[in-house]
């Protein structure tokens, strides 16, 4: 325990897991007080939207990257598991401590802590911005409502000229007494049996370093073709930064200002609408709490869709019988991430062609994505779904084998991620139930053996969707 004269400020770590640009350390920083720095695993008061295994993967490295980083300044990272109000609470009683400065977060469940924390604490409570490119309150419309169509949200931000310059990290950190903290390993945050992380482990180098070395790989060889590369998924042609964006490993302040020493150009101006569709995810989330679990539009509460556990498992695990679905589903689960035309498309598969519930695919992604992000994925589902705000109409529903033999012309995609299909000629890869019986033997091809037949057809599917999205409208 510490005395009232030695008391520090205490700097809470949560989906900001980096020393540059990060204004709660900056601010603990300036009180001139010792700084303990402070990160809390809450499985409790998420409810559902805990963390997802291959978060916990994520977070493991992260925070190991984070309190070596810490280490060099001299700091210590506390590390608890359990309820966020009682430990924040309990620490900052510890250290007498009368300021307690994090990052604001937009998800629900982090808001209702922070007003617990407030009211549970002696001293005050300093939210500071510290994930998004702007407050959310200070983007409004004309009318002074909140913004509901993307494009004329992006025009709003860009209006204002841009984020801050971002700070740089601090060159030292003056620290004092620390609380007992967990071992890391304890937590159990890695797979204890069965090694699913192997692909994550070869796909990604979690941790502020890894971030900074993937965005300047990112602006210094990908970003001049970006406009027409990022909707092959066989090419490495995004940024793939968005698990650290979603950690907070870099922030969206630094990529802006980042991509703002380039070139000017297409590319450019695409990349910036995409971190301002981030933004705009993160601004719906803010206004409309319960996105993450009902339809924005209501009356898609009456869809009736269907229940079909075995249609379901085989879109988890690849097995659908549509080529590039298949492949999407097999890549997010062996790296943890998804190409984004294809998370479009599966996506699309799931709710339309399917008719499953748009929520069954946002707890799979949660559960399996790298990037799961509370306010990006309830969002995107959404707007999938048709149901959210801006969201795309439910009549357009993706055609998969048309958007694979768009975007994955040449098959590599789906001949990397379904290996089965490797040898198939290119003109049927994205439809092997259109190849004659000679081109599948020729590929090694056994429909509904080597490879399974279409759990759906994609016709009658359509026809399906569009029968019941008319029928909620007649009823609306």
């Amino acid at each position: 325990m510490t005395t009232t004269a030695a008391a520090p400020a205490i700097l809470w770590f949560r989906d900001d897991l980096r020393l540059t640009d990060h204004a709660a350390l900056l601010a603990a920083i300036d009180t001139g007080r010792p700084v303990l720095p402070v990160f809390v695993l809450d499985d409790t008061s998420p409810g559902p939207w805990a963390l997802g295994g291959a978060s916990r993967w994520w977070l493991h490295h992260s925070l190991t990257a984070l309190r070596h980083s810490l280490g060099g300044l001299g700091a210590e990272l506390t590390l608890r598991r359990g309820d966020s109000v009682a430990i924040i609470a309990e620490i900052a009683a510890q250290a007498a401590a009368t300021d307690i400065f994090t990052g604001g977060s937009v998800d629900p469940w982090a808001r209702r802590v922070d007003r617990a924390v407030a009211a549970s604490i002696s001293g005050k409570l300093h939210r500071m911005r510290t994930t998004t490119l702007f407050h959310p309150d200070s983007l409004r419309t004309k009318s002074g409502g909140a913004f509901s169509v993307y494009t004329p949200f992006a025009d709003a931000c860009l209006a204002l000229g841009g984020p801050c310059v971002p700070s740089p990290a601090p060159a030292t950190l003056r620290t004092a007494w620390a609380p007992r903290s967990d071992r890391l390993e304890d937590w159990g945050l890695l797979p204890a049996k069965a090694d699913w992380a192997s692909g994550l482990r070869d796909t990604w180098t979690p941790g502020e370093t890894g971030a900074m070395e993937r965005a300047e790989a990112f602006l210094s060889h990908g970003l001049a073709g970006y406009a027409d590369a990022r909707d092959r998924p066989a090419g490495d042609g995004t940024s793939m930064l968005s698990p650290h964006l979603h950690f907070g490993e870099i922030s969206a302040t630094q990529l802006w200002h980042m991509v703002h020493r380039r070139p000017p150009g297409e590319s450019r101006k695409i990349f910036i609408r995409e971190l301002l569709w981030r933004e705009f995810c993160a601004n719906v989330l803010w206004h409309n709490p319960g996105l993450p679990e009902a339809p924005l539009k209501p009356e898609f509460a009456k869809m009736l869709w269907r229940d079909d556990r075995p249609a379901l498992i085989a879109w988890q695990k690849g097995q659908t019988g549509t080529p590039i679905v298949d492949a999407g589903m097999r890549q997010l689960w062996r790296t943890g991430w998804m190409h984004n035309r294809v998370r479009m498309i599966v996506a699309s598969f799931l709710v339309k062609h399917l008719m499953l519930p748009w929520q069954h695919g946002e707890a799979w992604f949660w559960d399996t994505l790298v990037d799961a992000d509370l306010a990006n994925n309830a969002g995107n589902w959404q707007w999938v779904a048709g149901c959210g705000t801006d969201a795309a109409p439910f009549f357009r529903i993706f055609n998969p084998v048309l958007q694979g033999r768009k975007f994955d012309a040449g098959g590599d995609y789906v001949r990397h991620f379904v290996p089965e299909l490797a040898r198939m000629d290119t003109r049927y890869i994205h439809a092997p139930w259109e190849a004659p019986a000679d081109v599948l033997a020729n590929a090694g091809v056994i429909l509904g053996d080597t490879y399974p037949n279409p759990i759906v057809d994609l016709a009658a599917g359509r026809a399906r969707a569009l029968a019941a999205y008319a029928q909620i409208r007649s009823v609306s």
